[in-house]
């Protein structure tokens, strides 16, 4: 009986090294890891939002316009 105890704590030690060594490893390989977003990518991303503020110029500038009306008015008030 002892030595199927043996054998069971051995297997099941050596499954959780095998699992602390992965573990360990998929970390390293994360950290190592340099991809990232390239240029194109954030040439797309620029042209996008570049398109939206073409389509919605309008909606943009009057509220640019609306926002400063009130800051105007808020700073008269508080100017006098």
């Amino acid at each position: 009986m002892k030595n199927n105890e043996t054998i069971y704590k051995n297997n099941m030690l050596s499954k959780a090294k095998a699992f602390g060594m992965r573990a360990v490893n998929n970390v390293k390989q994360f950290l190592n890891d340099e991809s990232g977003m390239g240029t194109v990518e954030v040439i797309l991303i620029i042209v996008v939002l570049i398109g939206l503020v073409i389509v919605f110029k309008k909606e943009i500038d009057g509220l640019v316009k609306e926002i400063f009306k009130t800051i105007n008015t808020d700073a008269a008030k508080v100017t006098g």
